[in-house]
């Protein structure tokens, strides 16, 4: 016999059998019964008249009494639904199931609570995009408000919303005066936790504490692949005190796409007006750097200048100055030294004026000795790598040392077969005049430079021109051209330096060197809170001069093209 649910063991009349099979099923899945109810109700699949058994009230709940669900308000429940199932296909981990994403946390149904209005449909929790954000930003999205949302009929989905809009934000409501004067403005800067600044302390921590400062996550969010590019030059100027009138082929050449990060120029010889250089180089370089440290020993200028985001992770600059001629009252020759911490790497860059001569190649070779013996460096700044320095080299206790100058080493070669290789021009074969080269021949020895390194020399010796002219000396002296201007380097670790492009600036013609420099991208590592921070110094008065000069010439050209534009020929006839 088929079951029934009367207590006579048949089913009332108008009552199908599916209906009572259902309650019965009910009976021992209370929750089942509900949700056939709420599916069917609210999808209007229930008969006009529905009819109940006889023994449901003993086990179901009377539906409470609800007002008839508008049109709109299905449209709204049906996208509703659709949505969830798109999500939990892209998403089911996070999303569930589509049955489960209707539940609430203890499993219920929410039938009693009205829908949103139309167009707050982005505030949906299965559309919020707070997962996908930095945690750090994470419990910021709370105090966002007046964040206007597309209407329900938009098809946006969640990587569009977080472009277009940032955050999606609550709406605390105007109870919370604070939270609604904190409207996200879509920075593309990390917010800071109040608690962060209250407890953070930027002296202590370590390589990958979270928040330090020089630590392993500041430094990848600068520097992803963890390196950075540096331009070292070298010029001497031989004391003149004309300067070129634009800097831009010697500082920023045509050839790479992008800026470096830092600039470091070493002057030998330098003009009288060493600030007036310095106000060039700024004007040159721009608004996007500052000069980090500026230091000077007799006519060797040194001065390094960095990008205005970098001046934070810096240490305090420390130098220091080596006289090679005693005798003489004005420092010609010697080296300057600077050094510093960027992040957890330490840099020294030293400029150096050795003696002049052809053959004084011995004199020259006492200069380095005396320069690494006698640079008393560094002072107070803690060295990164105590167990591989020595105390008789100074390039030893440095991660990356860059060391440029008027070394002075002259090609043994008459000057008839060097003008010749040179004749050939653009195809001329370099490296047979490199054969001749001194300083090569001392560091193959190892007398001289003991760890450094040379990238390739593919440009004209940069000594000696006649001022003003591309020829070589003309006067009764008759120099053989040679490569005394030089950039070498060294580092504690293999391949930390690359050397991206070693050239001559050939434009610059008001000395009788021409200015020799370096494109470097170099490895920098982590480093511990613990060193004396610059704290974003830098020379303020130079900056604002040179932006003013730079934008007084900016206008001047305009205004001269505007005259050239305006200007009329006249003719009579």
């Amino acid at each position: 016999m088929e079951p029934n649910c009367s207590a006579e063991g048949q089913a009332p009349q108008n009552v199908p059998s599916r209906v009572c099979n259902a309650g019965k099923e009910a009976g021992d899945r209370p929750d089942l019964l509900s949700k056939h109810s709420f599916i069917n109700r609210q999808l209007n699949f229930l008969p006009e008249e529905p009819q109940t058994c006889t023994d449901l009230n003993s086990f179901v709940q009377k539906p409470r009494l609800e007002r008839t669900s508008s049109l709109d308000e299905l449209i709204w429940r049906r996208r509703r639904l659709f949505r969830m199932s798109q999500d939990s296909l892209r998403d089911p981990p996070k999303m569930g199931s589509l049955n489960g994403s209707l539940e609430d946390s203890q499993g219920r149904f929410p039938t009693t609570q009205p829908p949103p209005p139309l167009e707050l449909e982005g505030s949906f929790s299965a559309l919020r995009t707070t997962n996908r954000i930095d945690p750090d930003c994470g419990d910021y999205h709370r105090l966002c408000s007046g964040v206007s949302f597309p209407r329900a009929s938009s098809s946006w989905s969640d990587s569009q919303l977080h472009s277009r809009g940032g955050m999606v934000c609550d709406d605390y409501g105007a109870s919370s005066s604070s939270a609604g004067s904190m409207k996200s403005s879509f920075s593309l800067l990390t917010p800071i936790r109040v608690r962060d600044v209250r407890n953070r302390s930027y002296l202590e921590g370590s390589l990958l504490a979270s928040g330090a400062l020089l630590g392993a996550e500041e430094l990848n969010r600068y520097f992803p692949d963890r390196r950075i590019g540096i331009f070292v030059a070298t010029w001497n100027m031989q004391g003149q005190k004309e300067l070129p009138e634009v800097l831009d082929d010697f500082l920023l050449p045509s050839e790479p796409d992008y800026a470096q990060d830092m600039y470091v120029i070493g002057i030998q010889e330098g003009c009288p007006d060493r600030r007036e250089w310095e106000i060039r180089l700024q004007e040159t370089l721009g608004p996007h750097y500052v000069l980090f440290y500026a230091a000077a020993h007799g006519v060797l200028y040194l001065s390094v200048f960095l990008r205005r985001d970098l001046i934070w992770f810096c240490s305090e600059v420390e130098f220091a100055t080596v006289t090679t001629r005693i005798v003489s009252q004005i420092k010609t020759k010697g080296a300057l030294g600077i050094c510093f911490t960027f992040f957890g790497t330490s840099f020294l860059f030293i400029t150096s004026h050795f003696t002049s001569g052809d053959g004084k190649v011995y004199e020259r070779v006492l200069d380095y000795n005396k320069t690494i013996q006698a640079l008393a460096l560094p002072k107070n700044l803690p060295d990164t790598n105590p167990y591989r320095s020595s105390s008789g080299d100074v390039t030893t206790r440095f991660d990356n040392v860059f060391w440029f100058g008027d070394f002075n080493f002259r090609l043994n070669e008459n000057r008839e077969a060097v003008e010749q290789i040179l004749s050939q021009g653009p195809k001329a074969d370099l490296s047979k005049l490199l054969e001749h080269d001194q300083l090569r021949k001392e560091m193959d020895k190892g007398s001289i430079f003991k760890g450094f390194q040379e990238a390739p020399i593919r440009f004209r010796p940069s000594y000696k021109f006649d001022v003003g002219m591309d020829s070589y000396d003309s006067t009764s002296k008759q120099r053989t051209p040679s490569y005394t201007d030089r950039v070498i380097h060294r580092s504690r670790h293999k391949d930390d330096i690359h050397a991206v492009k070693y050239s001559s600036c050939l434009g610059i013609k008001t000395s009788d060197h021409r200015p020799v420099y370096g494109l470097f991208r170099v490895r920098i590592r982590p480093g511990r809170d613990n060193i004396p921070l610059a704290a974003g110094l830098f020379d303020r008065e130079l900056y604002l001069i040179g932006i003013k000069r730079r934008i007084t010439r900016e206008l001047q050209k305009k205004q001269a093209l505007k005259n050239q534009k305006t200007s009329a020929v006249c003719s009579v006839s």
